[in-house]
């Protein structure tokens, strides 16, 4: 059943227009000092425990591309709002026996971090677009595939029927300078490039740290709270 949550009706919080337009001007600036066009980086609002009434109204501001981490959630949503067109990007951990159904309704999952998860979103019908997760720690709970694991990863993912993999993602870990992380990221790229020449975008960056992902070739940026503020408190 889907989580009942997800399509809950509520007010939205004060500031929406005002924080996107900061977001959106701040990202200009970045590109701008990379010597970048903001247009070709990708701004994923993540709307995480927001109600169905938020995402509408960042539909009438402009936004088209969503992102979800909890598939109940997300799958609800992503029903509800059928109608508006939106891109939905799925950026949290995926299980593989739920794989084939956020592949149902995601246009692009971010977090592809094992042989057997690209396996599971294998497909003969359709083409989802995918992202290969790097875990830029030693923790295995944060999600992602080891540094050393990558080409066998990318080298799967290439010839999984079904998937186009887009590039990589991955999250600055906490007590690293961002930039430093983002990096290794872009790095990390540039060595995925050499068995898979179309993976040239890289999801990275988040409300804390996208400038530094920006100056450092982010082309996807999952910004939350920066845009929506506070999560609501569910009861």
């Amino acid at each position: 059943m889907n989580d009942p949550d997800a399509a809950q009706e509520g007010p939205i919080p004060s500031g929406l227009r005002e924080r996107l337009a900061l977001v959106r001007g701040r990202v200009a600036e970045a590109a701008a000092s990379a010597g970048r066009e903001p247009g070709d980086i990708t701004t994923i609002v993540v709307t995480k425990f927001h109600p169905v009434s938020l995402i509408e109204e960042l539909h009438s501001l402009g936004v088209h591309d969503v992102g979800e981490n909890r598939h109940q959630e997300a799958q609800a949503k992503a029903a509800a709002l059928a109608s508006l067109g939106l891109t939905w990007h799925f950026v949290g951990q995926v299980q593989g026996k739920k794989a084939r159904q956020v592949r149902a309704y995601a246009q692009v999952i971010h977090s592809v971090d094992r042989v057997s998860l690209a396996d599971a979103l294998r497909s003969e019908e359709s083409t989802v677009d995918c992202f290969v997760q790097v875990n830029l720690t030693d923790d295995p709970a944060r999600g992602g595939a080891q540094p050393q694991d990558l080409d066998g990863l990318v080298e799967r993912v290439q010839a999984t029927e079904g998937l186009r993999l887009l590039g990589l993602m991955a999250v600055a870990p906490l007590g690293v300078e961002p930039r430093r992380a983002f990096g290794r990221v872009r790095e990390l790229g540039e060595r995925a490039r050499l068995t898979a020449p179309g993976a040239t975008f890289l999801s990275m960056g988040m409300s804390q740290d996208y400038p530094e992902a920006i100056r450092e070739g982010a082309t996807h940026l999952r910004i939350g709270t920066a845009i929506t503020g506070n999560r609501p408190v569910l009861g």
